[in-house]
């Protein structure tokens, strides 16, 4: 077996990728990737497979959030901290509920190219290439803006860096403090609508002070202050993938030095295909989304592809199906694992596969769907005796008019208020919440009846 080298899948068969049309002013934007820094380290990498290994044993919990496709002209540091403000409150939320660790992964500093269903789009009579998110080109609809444009990329590893820098500090700056983060979250079940959370957040009070009371000091008060936040996206633009990855020299494997986790999507998991070929070399954890369209033989071959040496926490299964499919589709792959033995992190995506066009032409997704798709996730792994290790959701901290439903209940004619994403709809900051508590509940639910169960 020939050694795994960073360009080899440039000989296979890809998809979902742009066609430059100026070779040189790619190369030279490759050639000036791969001198800069990596935007994550091996240590961190390393660190967050180890929490991913947890989740997967049922000692931890996963919460994956943030937005559908980065965009360079909403980029602020306002935006990243609410994104990053919601997830910690969900996090505390999913915390006392799960009684685990809960592990928190943003979709931040690198979700910026998109698969798209189809590679033209036609408005009005004119035929465009796709948008592809901003790494690759631009929305507006014009065929100059429509060309994909190499120094993008450059663009993004800017912004990519500024936003893991800012993540850095608010992370260990204090501003994680989780009385603070509690602060937060007790103004949102203030409002009437809020009033049934208000029992598990006076729950969270009462530990926190009992926490304080208790004389909590030295190393014990600062893992209340600080938390470990890491970034992942889809590694979809494989130029850009590649002029990143660098040798780990503490190692001697490859590290995706773009974010500490990758995955990839259900249109890119082609076997044979590029992406699965630059996915399996690299020591990072790595993300599969499984849609209704996996078969179990294909989840057999990949598994062992993308995780030969069958590690705990290197490879998270992203299931997507959508609300009332998860029990046709969700236990032929648990049985495709089981009969491998192979190690993974189930997770579950709730939003990919309950997106619908609204009465009012908006694409939108129902909270109440999402709601659902993650009990069923839950009650699946229940009815087979394996572990739910967590959620991943396209989200974000701002208030936004994108998903319907939700206790500010967010109706089809409310979508065009404040409706902002540049590609799939997102849960705003109180509807992210909200479905932290329920999962939370669901979770608690979980906990005390396999409780029951243990004691007869």
């Amino acid at each position: 077996m020939t050694e795994w080298q960073k360009s080899n899948w440039r000989d296979l068969p890809r998809v979902q990728m742009p066609e430059y049309t100026d070779a040189a002013a790619l190369k030279t934007v490759e050639a000036q990737l791969s001198k800069y820094p990596p935007l994550v380290f091996a240590g961190e990498a390393r660190r967050l497979k180890d929490q991913l290994g947890a989740a997967g044993r049922g000692e931890a919990f996963l919460l994956q959030g943030g937005d559908c496709a980065e965009s360079f002209d909403q980029f602020s540091a306002d935006a990243i901290r609410d994104t990053f403000k919601v997830m910690l409150q969900m996090a505390m939320v999913l915390t006392y509920g799960a009684k685990v660790p809960v592990v928190k992964v943003g979709r931040m500093a690198g979700q910026f190219a998109k698969p798209r269903s189809a590679p033209t789009e036609t408005i009005d009579g004119l035929e465009l290439p796709s948008y592809r998110g901003d790494i690759i080109n631009e929305l507006a609809f014009t065929p100059e803006a429509r060309i994909p444009d190499p120094k993008k990329m450059l663009h993004a590893y800017t912004q990519a860096a500024a936003t893991l820098n800012l993540l850095r500090a608010f992370s260990t700056g204090g501003y994680a403090d989780v009385h603070q983060v509690h602060q937060w979250t007790l103004g949102f079940t203030e409002g009437e609508k809020a009033a049934k959370y208000r029992e598990m957040a006076q729950r969270i009070t009462d530990t926190l002070d009992f926490i304080k009371a208790a004389g909590v000091t030295g190393d014990q008060a600062h893992s209340l202050q600080s938390v470990d936040f890491f970034t992942s996206h889809e590694a979809l633009l494989l130029e850009y993938e590649e002029a990143l990855t660098r040798m780990d020299s503490t190692s001697g494997k490859w590290l995706a030095g773009s974010g500490h986790m990758v995955w990839i999507g259900d249109r890119t998991r082609q076997p044979d295909g590029a992406h699965v070929e630059f996915c399996s070399g690299v020591q990072n954890p790595v993300g599969l989304k499984c849609g209704p369209t996996t078969t179990a033989d294909d989840l057999k071959v990949l598994m062992r592809k993308l995780n030969p040496k069958n590690e705990e926490g290197k490879l998270t299964l992203i299931a997507r199906f959508g609300a009332g499919k998860v029990a046709e589709h969700l236990p032929r792959l648990i049985k495709a694992v089981q009969e491998e033995g192979a190690k993974v992190t189930w997770v579950c995506d709730p939003m990919h596969g309950n997106t619908i066009k609204s009465a009012t032409g908006y694409k939108t997704r129902p909270f109440d769907n999402v709601l659902r798709e993650v009990r069923e996730f839950f009650g699946v792994h229940d009815a087979e005796g394996t572990v739910p290790g967590g959620v991943h959701f396209e989200m974000t901290g701002l208030d936004v008019t994108e998903c319907t439903g939700g206790v500010r209940a967010v109706t089809d004619e409310d979508l065009s208020d404040r409706y902002h994403t540049a590609c799939d709809p997102r849960l705003n900051a109180s509807q992210s919440l909200e479905l932290a508590f329920l999962v939370a509940e669901e979770l608690s639910t979980r906990r005390e009846n396999a409780k029951a169960v243990a004691h007869g």
